[in-house]
């Protein structure tokens, strides 16, 4: 889809808004507000200029954030769920896990062991390399996990063969 620099100026607006503030609430008639286009509009070009929707590209930003908040602070997760602007530590946590595919703790272990390593890497390419997979919905990302489940419980050879 061909968009106006006009149009993509605005989107580019509302998205240095989410990315300046991730951690406040940015409903699509907000946003739409701050690009001073129709709240549908808005929602139909973001998709179309950055190839997801604009609340899927909010959760990326904030679980990147929280990511970089637990390799670099000594927060504990549930601080880290109310800076990164949820607001139930359990929804974090679930959404937390589908993305990164792993729980909190486990990430944090990880990101720290490998920081040192990182250190020799341009920040921009690092955060790119590791920035969460958001191309796929969560219930398309369980529903693959479910039929590898199947798959390989299913090429399980019986002990009295």
């Amino acid at each position: 889809m061909n968009q106006s620099p006009e149009l993509l100026r605005r989107l580019l607006r509302a998205k240095d808004r989410m990315d300046g503030a991730c951690h406040e609430a940015w409903p699509v008639a907000r946003l739409a507000r701050v690009s001073a286009v129709s709240p549908a509009h808005f929602a139909r070009s973001f998709k179309a200029a950055f190839g997801m929707p604009p609340h899927r590209y909010l959760l990326s930003r904030r679980i990147e954030r929280a990511v970089a908040l637990m390799r670099d602070t000594e927060l504990s997760v549930t601080e880290i769920a109310l800076c990164t602007g949820w607001r139930s530590l359990g929804t974090f946590g679930r959404i937390f896990r589908d993305i990164t595919g792993d729980s909190p703790g486990n990430v944090r272990a990880r990101e720290r062991s490998a920081a040192q390593a990182r250190d020799r890497l341009p920040e921009c390419i690092a955060r790119a390399v590791h920035r969460p997979d958001l191309n796929s919905a969560v219930s398309e990302k369980r529903r693959r996990t479910a039929v590898a489940t199947v798959d390989a419980h299913s090429m399980e050879v019986p002990n009295d063969w």
